[in-house]
């Protein structure tokens, strides 16, 4: 990770942490360094949110690019997943997202694209950053060199097309619930729903700017479990703020997260003789009992640090086709360069179809084994992980444990806290072990 940047962009409260004046020098960079650089000019797509500090990006990184000769395209309201599909299919030298995802409204992000869709290298972005920091001289374009901007909503159009053709089965007289978080995917959802015949009811589809997460979509999944059951619908989907994540309920009310996801479609897949390498990709976060379940049918499985990135990167080295977080960030690769909450439902109501199962059904197989997490603040995260006796007490806890449960103690990639994590067959279990590697920390003057 960089200065600004993270492993998802540029991220922070706007016009504070992250202002008007970073997105007009980023857009001032990319489009010099796709363009005037190389001696042509660049063509860069930019996807926003519905947050109202979007409008406000959208305007700065539009100035920075036209101003160093680069033509911006402009999708307006969209999700990541559509910029990063429009950037690889439609030529573009790199894609633009404007969203801080599932935080808060006023929080907001800047995602980088490569023209593969895919996130941006750590090289360029760290030559971004130069160029914040003043230690890159960018030209100013002069003359017919200066850039335009393009109304590019046709690209949206373009991906909703593509999603509505990836179905393989008509949703006639199914039953769906969309919770779409009063974000990037609230008109595009439904038009794809819609479109494959569904019955479709949509709840926090009214954007105001400011309402965006606030209480609704996949980190509020409480309220699609509510309204599925009340209005007896046969399964509902809920996003994050920019649709690059989906959680599931299924016709009972319970969720259906991406560990369950991974469960279902990996099956599907490896009953079909699509699942290349037997495997499925998880991070380290994901719940012990989705092993459990894999173990059961037969399926391998490969995991990666916490983060859709490091996802990606695996598939892309190893050829494994799906993989996840538990948050709901899935990538299916054959299809996508990044998580796509949309795709993802797609991809759940195909099995649900082509099986002639009720989501429930699906997803019984997958039993999570409870969990208890504690962050412990501490005066250094690579002091406190790397002490031998912390280490000693965490391999006296897996010991403990065996293959009824596992522990897990990683630093935050954003604060000062080691979070320590047990999963065990009873709460009690977890509560006992996490609190005993959490006093050997203490005893040894870690805390901070």
């Amino acid at each position: 990770m960089g200065k600004y940047f993270g492993t998802d962009g540029f991220r922070g409260e706007a016009n504070k942490d992250l202002t008007f004046e970073h997105a007009v020098k980023i857009g001032r960079f990319l489009g010099w360094y796709y363009g005037a650089r190389l001696g042509k000019k660049a063509k860069v797509v930019i996807g926003k949110d519905t947050r109202r500090s979007s409008y406000m990006f959208e305007s700065a990184l539009c100035t920075g690019l036209v101003a160093s000769g680069a033509d911006a395209y402009i999708m307006h309201v969209t999700t990541t997943p559509s910029v990063a599909y429009i950037t690889r299919v439609d030529d573009f030298d790199c894609g633009i997202m404007i969203s801080a995802s599932h935080n808060p409204f006023y929080d907001n992000g800047i995602k980088l694209l490569n023209s593969n869709g895919e996130k941006m290298d750590e090289e360029t972005i760290l030559k971004v950053e130069d160029y914040i920091d003043g230690k890159i001289e960018v030209p100013m374009a002069e003359r017919a060199a200066i850039g335009r901007t393009v109304d590019y909503v046709a690209g949206r159009n373009r991906y909703i097309g593509y999603l509505i053709s990836l179905s393989k089965f008509s949703f006639k007289n199914v039953k769906v619930g969309l919770d779409v978080a009063n974000g990037a995917a609230w008109q595009i959802a439904k038009a794809v729903f819609d479109a494959l015949g569904a019955k479709v009811y949509v709840i926090n589809n009214q954007p105001d700017g400011c309402n965006i997460n606030t209480d609704c979509g996949s980190t509020h999944i409480e309220h699609l479990q509510k309204f599925v059951v009340d209005n007896g619908l046969d399964i509902g989907f809920a996003y994050d703020g920019d649709a690059d994540r989906c959680l599931c309920v299924d016709e009972k009310g319970n969720v259906v997260t991406g560990d369950h996801t991974l469960y279902i479609y990996g099956l599907y897949m490896k009953e079909r003789g699509k699942l290349l390498n037997n495997k499925v990709v998880t991070t380290i976060m994901s719940n012990f009992g989705l092993y459990k379940a894999l173990d059961k049918v037969g399926i391998e499985y490969e995991k990666t640090k916490v983060g859709d990135k490091y996802v990606y990167e695996n598939m892309v080295n190893t050829g494994n086709r799906i993989g996840g977080e538990q948050s709901g960030h899935t990538i299916f690769i054959k299809y996508a360069t990044t998580g796509d909450g949309i795709l993802t439902s797609l991809k759940l109501m195909e099995v649900m179809l082509a099986k002639e199962k009720p989501m429930s059904e699906l997803a019984a197989p997958v039993v999570f084994y409870p969990q208890v997490l504690k962050n412990v603040k501490v005066k250094s995260k690579p002091d406190a992980q790397n002490d031998p006796d912390v280490q000693a007490a965490v391999a006296k806890v897996a010991e403990a444990l065996g293959d009824t449960g596992r522990i897990l103690v990683r630093e935050s990639g954003t604060e000062p806290v080691i979070r320590v994590m047990v999963e065990a067959e009873s709460d009690e279990v977890c509560e006992k072990y996490v609190d005993e590697v959490i006093e050997v920390i203490k005893a040894k003057g870690h805390i901070a």
